[in-house]
């Protein structure tokens, strides 16, 4: 009879499990992309130099599609919430999602009654405190609007022009790689 050594049972540490789920996300991501190439969303043999907006950004909506994808299976795998692996890194600063919400709120910001002939350096101390209490307060709506959803404040496009919020929109183009 042959004697077997026991040795301890070592768990992988939580960064190798991390890096191991980044690297699937990023091998999904890719993996999609060339869906996207090899599927007919795109001409075959195009030089990426002549991709239209739309077939780049077929591509990039499936790198997106394919790494969401995977942290959302790793969050739900590791029974936590999409905070901790959907949105950003910590090391962002600042933080994208946090600023796209204040980058919504600064047309607005700019229409406050603030003396915008004078630098933020010579506001007043009553001034300062004004606008700064403004932008707070745009800030917070902007970022319940982005948590909480729609309808909460008017719908704007990338350029600014707001519209009132209507019914939900439904964009019935499936993607040719889903």
């Amino acid at each position: 009879m042959t004697k077997i050594k026991k040795g301890k049972l070592r768990f992988p540490s939580l960064s190798a499990i991390e890096d191991a789920w980044q690297r699937e996300a990023t091998r999904v991501a890719i993996e999609q992309a060339r869906a996207v190439v090899s599927g007919g969303a795109l001409p075959p043999m195009t030089p990426v130099g002549r991709l239209s907006d739309t077939e780049w950004g077929w591509i990039v909506a499936a790198v997106l599609f394919g790494w969401i994808n995977t942290r959302a299976r790793q969050a739900t795998s590791n029974g936590v919430g999409p905070d901790k692996y959907l949105y950003v890194n910590e090391m962002l600063n600042p933080d994208p999602w946090d600023a796209g919400a204040i980058e919504a709120i600064l047309p607005e910001l700019g229409n406050c009654e603030a003396d915008w002939s004078k630098s933020l350096s010579q506001f007043s101390r009553e001034e300062m405190i004004t606008f700064l209490g403004d932008a707070y307060n745009l800030i917070g709506k902007a970022m319940l609007a982005r948590d909480r959803g729609e309808k909460l404040v008017t719908r704007k496009g990338p350029d600014g022009t707001g519209t009132e919020a209507q019914a939900d929109w439904d964009d019935s183009i499936d993607p040719p790689f889903l």
